[in-house]
């Protein structure tokens, strides 16, 4: 014999609603899950990919990692704050003694007016010391932000980060430059993929480029385009 209708509308709704309430356990198990993975893993050499050809960046659609970083003077600079208050370019470079690195820095503020104009800001990540971020900002005359990740935080979190080869590491040291070591890690010396991410406010990465030949940086055209709407 079959139940009565209201019996059925009943049950109805106690399965919807015990399907409602799985539905929003996993939403929450998923937002904390998101929440956390802006978050840096520590940095070692177990993170660093074994060769510039090895690195895996940060694809679009993912949350943009977070760290407080410093600038050239030892302002703290909240990575996130600076995602909330506007779009914003992320760019890795090797350092201060880097031609390339000067190079595409100095082109990047020639169209810091155009990018600034678009609701857009710059902030220029290195494992430079604050000696070397003083020296590549007076000597290209910027005004955008470059701040320090000689630790590796940040540029390990955005899968950037990678080992010098042995041989390179002995040639650049060998010329003085200031090369990072690894953290936790009795040898070895570390650098960033040249890489350019952005961020949108809502701290979701919209768009990224890398590429481990130091010599190929992004065009500044392309960077324009990939802040516009």
């Amino acid at each position: 014999m079959l139940g009565s209708p209201i019996s059925f509308v009943v049950r109805a709704v106690g399965e919807f609603l015990v399907r409602l309430s799985l539905l929003a356990v996993s939403l929450s198990c998923l937002l904390l899950a998101a929440s956390r993975a802006s978050e840096p893993p520590a940095a070692s050499a177990a993170t660093l990919a074994a060769k510039a050809t090895e690195v895996r960046p940060l694809a679009p659609g993912f949350r943009a990692p977070t760290a407080v970083l410093r600038a050239a003077d030892g302002t703290a600079v909240d990575l996130a704050k600076l995602y909330a208050a506007k779009t914003t370019v992320v760019v890795f470079y090797r350092g201060s003694w880097c031609p390339y690195c000067n190079r595409q820095l100095a082109a990047l503020a020639e169209i810091e007016p155009q990018l600034l104009a678009a609701g857009a800001q710059i902030v220029a990540i290195s494992p430079d010391t604050a000696e070397g971020l003083a020296k590549m900002s007076e000597k290209n005359h910027l005004s955008y932000q470059l701040v320090s990740d000689r630790d590796m935080v940040v540029a390990s979190a955005f899968g950037v980060a990678f080992r010098m080869p042995a041989d390179n590491e002995k040639s650049y040291r060998a010329k003085g430059v200031p090369l990072a070591s690894i953290p936790g890690s009795a040898e070895g010396a570390w650098l960033p993929v040249p890489s350019v991410f952005v961020v949108g406010r809502d701290g979701v990465v919209r768009f990224a480029h890398s590429d481990p030949d130091f010599k190929v940086r992004l065009a500044p055209a392309a960077v324009l385009a990939a802040v516009k709407p």
